[in-house]
């Protein structure tokens, strides 16, 4: 396994103001910073270049409660300060240059509809981009440049918490690389309907498209905590519902897309309308998730 050593710089000092990030022999720069420090931001070397951005928001009515804008530009502040005025959505801008100021126009329109592409496959935010922009033609050796750029970008802006184009590679492709992959584990239930799937993918619990889950929720006991668990995963359920992840066809509930869960425990709960032990209840034909997740652990 390759490893990558990123570098993150809290120009401030604090976890919450502006960032710098890079990876070691990369080219690429980014920063990002909460739009209250975007006076800062705009202050900034880099946001004088050539770049691509995003406009991140908060909003619980879509995809992963983010809203996201992918834009590029000749000088970067000078859009950032006309989206301060126009799209009031926004509360973090991540800024990504060049340290060698090689990014041309072409190059930058190039990686914008890349990035848009990239973020409506991974379906984890809601894009406010009304349509991709078409790809300039480039030079074989740019588009391999550019190419590599995105791919450094896949890997860095998630540590940043940025995983708008955060892609699930399909195991064994030559996207996944060095991406740790588990089995894939079932959860089934002939009474509830249900057949889902999930893999771990590089940390994240994944259940698969196309899985069947509950079309709908019963009731639940009298417990305080079990009425608390019961709310928060019905409400997770309605969320993906109402977004379209969920559909529910003739009874059936059916998974759209690949959805990321927090734990093998919430997606098993979404799966079943009820608390489920992820760890115990999702098997692959090499046993539990849980046995799997402890792999390689022996008593001293």
């Amino acid at each position: 396994m390759t490893g990558k050593q990123v570098k993150l710089f809290l120009v401030d000092g604090t976890p919450g103001g502006l960032m710098t990030a890079e990876i070691t022999n990369w080219t690429g720069s980014i920063v990002s910073a909460r739009r209250s420090a975007l006076a800062e931001l705009l202050g900034r070397e880099e946001a004088e270049r050539t770049g691509v951005y995003f406009l991140l928001g908060e909003d619980e009515d879509a995809v992963g409660d983010t809203r996201c804008y992918i834009g590029e530009a000749d000088t970067v502040a000078t859009r950032l300060r006309s989206h301060a005025k126009e799209k009031p959505f926004w509360n973090q801008a991540v800024v990504v240059t060049s340290k060698d100021t090689n990014l041309t126009k072409s190059h930058v329109r190039y990686l914008e509809s890349r990035l848009i592409e990239l973020a409506t496959q991974a379906g984890r935010v809601t894009l406010e981009n009304g349509t991709a922009p078409p790809r300039p033609r480039l030079p074989e050796a740019d588009l391999s440049d550019m190419e590599y750029f995105l791919g450094q970008l896949q890997i860095v802006l998630p540590v940043l918490g940025v995983n708008a184009i955060r892609v699930r590679p399909t195991p064994g492709s030559p996207e996944a690389g060095d991406s740790t992959v588990s089995p894939i584990f079932q959860l089934k239930s002939a009474r509830l309907g249900v057949n889902a799937s999930a893999q771990q993918i590089d940390g994240e619990f994944v259940m698969l498209s196309g899985s069947l889950v509950v079309p709908h929720w019963h009731g639940v006991g009298n417990a305080v905590s079990t009425q608390r668990a019961y709310a928060s995963y019905l409400a997770q359920y309605e969320e993906l519902l109402a977004e379209g992840s969920i559909l529910v066809e003739n009874g059936t509930g059916r998974t759209t897309r690949d959805i990321v869960f927090s734990s093998p425990s919430t997606a098993g709960s979404i799966a079943l309308g009820r608390s489920c032990n992820g760890r115990v209840e999702w098997v692959s034909a090499e046993g539990a998730f849980g046995a799997w997740e402890s792999r390689g652990v022996e008593d001293a």
